[in-house]
């Protein structure tokens, strides 16, 4: 893997359960969302239904793991849901899941179907390696906010993925910021699938490598390789 991706002791301690499984892909093919790409997440949305049988997302043991770490760095967590979760309420209502791009409709039907947060950064944008850390609350967030780029700074002590030119996600994964996500001319991709206990390391690093088929079929003589899990110590 070129892109080096680090985690910091103190988001270790703040949460021990924590995986992540990373995807890196080069010569991928993006674009709009294609048919194919919704009719997966539509079957993400039955296969969710299917897995929560009746609850709420955050009943699911795996989110309320989410919330519970949530809290912890300081963030409410009913109001700042973790992407996942935000996806599985979207999915389970009337206005149904988004369709962005075929790349990110890929990983987000997988973010559903399994409860797992999912994230994706086009490597082309990223500066240096990515890092997740607890902010000091001085790092730049460039976003847009009423169509215009803004400029955000995190809490302090909120646990955030950043680059070297500045924060690349907030809040763990509740919101990425524009510059590195993916586009429709995005080539070269990361893809980052984030779990903790109780949902054991075999069930991400399975999601994983079904991300990992679907760019390939979409995207044949794509050059992909899936990391090894990296736990908590």
């Amino acid at each position: 893997m070129t892109l080096t991706l680090t985690v910091s002791d103190d988001v270790r301690a703040l949460a021990p359960g924590f995986t992540h499984v990373a995807i890196e892909a080069h010569g991928l093919v993006n674009g709009p969302s294609t048919e194919a790409g919704s009719a997966l997440l539509d079957d993400a949305a039955r296969r969710l239904a299917a897995r929560l049988d009746g609850r709420a997302p955050h009943e699911d043991p795996h989110m309320a793991a989410w919330r519970q770490v949530y809290t912890a760095f300081g963030s409410k967590p009913s109001r700042t849901r973790n992407s996942a979760e935000a996806l599985a309420k979207r999915a389970l209502s009337g206005a149904g899941l988004p369709r962005i791009n075929l790349l990110v409709d890929l990983y987000n039907a997988v973010s559903v179907a399994r409860l797992i947060p999912v994230g994706g950064e086009d490597i082309g944008r990223v500066e240096g390696g990515m890092r997740l850390v607890r902010a000091t609350g001085r790092e730049d967030f460039v976003t847009v906010a009423g169509g215009e780029e803004t400029v955000e700074h995190p809490d302090a002590g909120e646990v955030v993925w950043c680059d070297d030119a500045g924060v690349t996600c907030r809040r763990w994964n509740w919101r990425q910021g524009p510059r590195t996500r993916l586009t429709e001319e995005t080539t070269s991709g990361v893809f980052l699938l984030e779990s903790l206990a109780p949902m054991p390391v075999a069930e991400v690093t399975s999601a994983a490598e079904e991300l990992a088929g679907l760019l390939a079929e979409f995207s044949p003589g794509a050059d992909i390789a899936v990391r090894a899990p990296e736990p908590s110590a």
